[in-house]
């Protein structure tokens, strides 16, 4: 899966899809898919400049359509350019989800030795909650050190549905 590079000013389009966690909107620009976000998302906590919708937006399309197989238990790993927009640590954070295979987790210490910054283990459960592309770049695969469910922006009863669906374990 490619990451591009986000530019100073895109344009941003979205598209709002019904699913089995609840509505998500959808945001691209013309590099790649920027955001997946929640319909009762924390003001703020992804920050785009959205143009307005677009229904036919190919990018959109593609990502309702993986997001689809998803949920139908047809697609374990998703097959799309996304467009991050975030700090380079950040990136590097959600790098790292990336690589967090299907039906495992890790913890913020894991990550946080994994991408070579073994203390930073509260800057990667910040940038983790900064993730855009949450269920894509799945930090619903990221729980505490035992184990345990922590703060997630679709909220927790969402985490533990994601990680029941790929058939991972976390205690609540």
């Amino acid at each position: 899966m490619a990451m591009k590079q986000g530019a100073v000013r895109k344009e941003y389009v979205c598209k709002w899809v019904d699913t089995p966690v609840g509505r998500l909107r959808l945001v691209a620009s013309r590099d790649g898919l920027a955001a997946i976000l929640w319909d009762n998302d924390r003001p703020g906590r992804v920050r785009l400049d959205i143009a307005g919708e677009a229904e036919d937006h190919p990018i959109l399309l593609e990502a309702e359509k993986q997001l689809g197989e998803y949920f139908g238990g047809r697609r374990k790993a998703f097959d799309m350019t996304l467009d991050f927009t975030g700090t380079a640590f950040q990136k590097k954070v959600w790098a790292a989800l990336l690589a967090i295979p299907f039906g495992e987790t890790r913890s913020y210490g894991e990550i946080a030795r994994q991408i070579g910054s073994p203390r930073a283990v509260r800057a990667v459960g910040a940038a983790n909650g900064r993730n855009p592309i949450s269920i894509i770049a799945p930090c619903h695969r990221v729980v505490g050190s035992g184990g345990s469910l922590t703060g997630f922006a679709g909220g927790l009863d969402v985490k533990a549905r994601l990680l029941r669906l790929e058939g991972a374990e976390a205690t609540a």
